[in-house]
């Protein structure tokens, strides 16, 4: 008789503990769907600013095969994919092995895309934006070229400054259009808040922030989460916003 008292005693806290967590987890649900016009979609796992009107992700080889068709056809509310960043290379001599296809394929269904680049800080600036524009062809609607730096690699501030800055002229010479640094808040502020690259568009790394980056400059883009899921990708994707209407974006596009 003790044995079945104690079994019911222990179902009661168990269904005890489970009212709890359910009201927890609702109010939880409740809090993220009314903070500063933050929305929790189930589809995209993550809270989305819905005050931008352009949300977009960033893809490299980390993503595995992607199906952009699905990528493209995915709507919830007015949030849609309209733009894609694909990583293009890496260095002096590397390739994403998942370029070629990201590129063709994201085009094909019809997402305006651009390319990145990964900067090595202890290579030529150069040789580097060299490997870039020998993979990447622009086309008319595709966004600027961007080059991805967020690591020093152990070198001074001033060599990795002249270095960047040695990319970003060489991809400005040849494809006539200004590129585009991606970087977090911190590396911008530490190692390239100055005259130098302050008049280059800035798309912002800043996570857990609910309506805009802290950042000491205007920005372009905004990366706002690392953890999105969306259809047609099996893994985390990073999402994006840009800072601006349809309009300002179609004139950001290659011409």
């Amino acid at each position: 008789m003790a044995r079945k008292k104690r079994k019911n005693l222990l179902l009661r806290y168990l269904l005890i503990g489970f009212v709890l967590l359910s009201v927890a987890y609702t109010s939880w649900r409740i809090y993220l769907n009314n903070k500063d016009n933050f929305v929790t979609y189930p589809e995209f796992g993550i809270a989305m600013p819905e005050q931008y009107a352009i949300h977009g992700i960033d893809v490299s080889h980390h993503q595995d095969n992607i199906n952009w068709e699905l990528v493209s056809n995915m709507q919830v509310k007015k949030i849609k994919m309209g733009f894609a960043f694909i990583k293009a290379t890496e260095g002096i001599g590397r390739v994403d092995k998942k370029f070629n296809r990201n590129w063709k394929r994201a085009k094909d269904a019809g997402i305006p895309c651009g390319a990145y680049h990964f900067f090595l800080a202890t290579k030529s600036g150069k040789l580097q934006a060299e490997n870039f524009i020998s993979t990447v062809q622009l086309e008319k609607g595709d966004l600027p070229p961007v080059l991805d730096v967020e690591q020093t690699y152990g070198v001074t501030t001033s060599k990795l400054q002249k270095e960047v800055k040695a990319f970003l002229n060489t991809v400005n010479d040849y494809y006539g259009v200004t590129p585009i640094i991606y970087t977090n808040t911190d590396f911008y502020r530490q190692h390239l808040n100055t005259a130098d690259f302050e008049t280059y568009p800035l798309w912002v790394a800043h996570y857990l922030q609910q309506k805009e980056p802290r950042v000491v400059r205007n920005w372009l883009f905004w990366q706002h989460s690392e953890t999105g899921r969306v259809n047609g990708i099996t893994t985390k994707v990073d999402f994006n916003v840009f800072n601006g209407d349809t309009a300002a974006f179609e004139q950001l596009l290659f011409k």
